[in-house]
């Protein structure tokens, strides 16, 4: 099965008929309109491959349906069924964006061979298209042609030429920490070091030699000194990912450093100082987190000079095939690249991936290593299913589960499906792996 749709506009009812009946014999999912009117009313509704167009129809005429074709749907490729007579016609559709011409009356194998060829300089454009994304992005793995991660890219790139410092905002698995990166290659800072933390990750102590460093004797392991992480990119960009589970008694201490650069060892005496410029990304609402006394109010007007929010892929629809394919070409192994199919590609459409671009990552990784053949079918997804079965959380003596014996019930789980490994679970929980670990302490959880 070829999976590639086909759409034949011609008002020839008995050509088409033959027409439709040899290609979906190889294999192509076809559709027949005998007017351009209806092939502009298809379009509309359904993505094709390729659009096999006679030019003198009823009503709208194919050249007409051609301009459609380049304002809308510019990645369909055009071939033009003509008459001997009409080859002069073709020749200007060709120059006005059609892939080829075939005269009538034509041959089957000819017409097979040119589909095949359209089809093939489809997949380049849409992998150039992929590669130009790439490059925009200055080779981070920003893909994306929405407008809405558009603008962001353009607010990032004029915010890199500044030294304020930024704050990133966005739900887990949008890319914040790429986004990071894209800032630190566009500015000035570039040449120097881009050092990441993930704040998250590490107890209170270990967070802070890591920032800070320490000094020979602070401590009893401390057989010599070390350089913490602002010194370390002493010139460049600091990266704090999920700065908003640093906790009360670490925050004074780097609200002093972005104040003026100063810090101090841990065991030290003497203040140091280091010239970087902070970038911190949160997936919480950190004005609400400074209302309810968990995040310094000051810190945050320090950090948020410029703030950036990182759409989540449900609202980047127009993203989500083009991701897949950017997945499919880094995943595959090398000259196997396997494609999705139409109904995988329509269930991804309908998904709204609460773990947003990380969560399709994995979903076409593993899609690619349980698919069999070179097509990935939704059941190779494995996508999530709605479906809410409410009984679940009844008890055997009719009373309603409490919020947290849900939890409980749900966090489990989890564990059990990533085999208790802790960093991969609290992502796709989309919580921290330090509130992970105080969840499995609370619930006793083994």
């Amino acid at each position: 099965m070829k999976d590639y749709k086909i759409l034949i506009a011609d008002d020839d009812e008995t050509l088409c008929y033959l027409l439709k009946e040899e290609l979906v014999n190889e294999g192509y999912n076809v559709d027949v309109v005998y007017d351009g009117k209806d092939a502009i009313e298809n379009l509309k509704k359904k993505q094709y491959d390729v659009l096999l167009l006679d030019l003198e129809m009823r009503e709208v005429h194919g050249e007409k349906v051609l301009n459609y074709v380049n304002d809308n749907h510019p990645s369909t490729q055009v071939i033009v069924l003509t008459a001997k007579s009409d080859i002069r016609t073709a020749i200007d559709c060709i120059k006005q964006g059609a892939y080829d011409f075939i005269t009538k009356p034509y041959e089957f194998g000819q017409l097979c061979v040119t589909i095949e060829r359209a089809i093939e300089h489809k997949n380049l454009i849409l992998r150039n298209k992929i590669l130009s994304s790439k490059v925009q992005a200055f080779q981070t793995n920003i893909i994306g042609e929405s407008d809405s991660i558009k603008e962001v890219i353009r607010l990032a790139e004029r915010a890199a030429k500044s030294d304020s410092n930024i704050l990133l905002e966005g739900e887990t698995g949008t890319g914040k920490e790429l986004f990071a990166e894209f800032i630190h290659k566009n500015s000035n800072r570039a040449d120097k070091p881009f050092v990441a933390i993930n704040c998250a990750s590490l107890p209170d102590q270990l967070i802070e030699s890591e920032l800070f460093g320490y000094e020979k004797g602070a401590f009893t392991d401390a057989k010599t000194s070390k350089q913490g992480l602002v010194e370390i990119a002493n010139g460049g960009t600091l990266f704090l990912d999920e700065i908003g589970e640093l906790s009360l008694t670490l925050q004074p201490k780097l609200l002093r450093f972005l104040e003026n650069g100063e810090f101090r060892r841990i065991g030290g005496i003497t203040n140091l100082s280091s010239s970087v410029r902070v970038i911190g990304a949160t997936n919480k609402n950190l004005m609400e987190e400074a209302e309810k006394k968990n995040f310094r109010r000051d810190l945050l007007f320090r950090l948020n000079v410029i703030t950036l929010k990182i759409p989540p892929l449900r609202e980047r629809q127009n993203d989500v095939l083009l991701l897949a394919e950017y997945f499919l070409q880094k995943k595959s192994p090398i000259r196997a690249t396997k494609k999705l199919s139409e109904e995988a590609k329509k269930e991804l459409m309908r998904y709204n991936f609460p773990g947003n671009v990380r969560e399709l990552e994995h979903m076409i990784e593993r899609a690619i290593i349980f698919s069999d053949g070179d097509i990935i079918y939704p059941r190779d997804l494995n996508i999530p299913k709605d479906d809410f079965d409410f009984t679940n959380f009844v008890k055997d003596d009719g009373t309603i589960m409490t919020l947290e014996e849900v939890e409980k019930i749900h966090i489990k789980k989890a564990l059990d499906a990533f085999k208790w490994n802790r960093e991969n679970t609290a992502r796709a929980l989309g919580i921290s792996q330090k509130t992970l670990y105080s969840k499995i302490i609370k619930y006793k959880l083994k």
